[in-house]
């Protein structure tokens, strides 16, 4: 049986950069370790007769090729014919800076 301690989630907190309280740290011990005791159990389960599984919706991707049409396509020149500020063929914005 796998046990975590509070160490262990202070440790892992740290490492995510997410705070947590002392009261916090006992909770995900405890919790981490009722989890891992359940992964645990599932060790225990006689699969050699199973074939491994990849698929169980029968579901396929419906994603269409991607294809270039040109007649929808509009020139640089097109797109940035609008521009009020423009550099060597890209649009030129203003610099936006903000502090957390």
């Amino acid at each position: 049986m796998t046990k975590i301690s509070k160490d262990t989630v202070k440790h892992m907190s740290h490492l995510a950069k997410i705070p947590v309280t002392n009261k916090e740290e006992e909770n995900f011990a405890e919790g981490f370790s009722k989890t891992l005791e359940v992964v645990d159990k599932l060790f225990d389960v006689n699969v050699d007769k199973v074939e491994p599984t990849h698929q169980v919706t029968g579901l396929e991707n419906v994603l269409r090729e991607d294809k270039v049409i040109e007649e929808n396509m509009i020139s640089q020149e097109d797109a940035l014919s609008n521009a009020k500020n423009k550099h060597e063929g890209f649009f030129v914005v203003d610099q936006i800076l903000v502090e957390d």
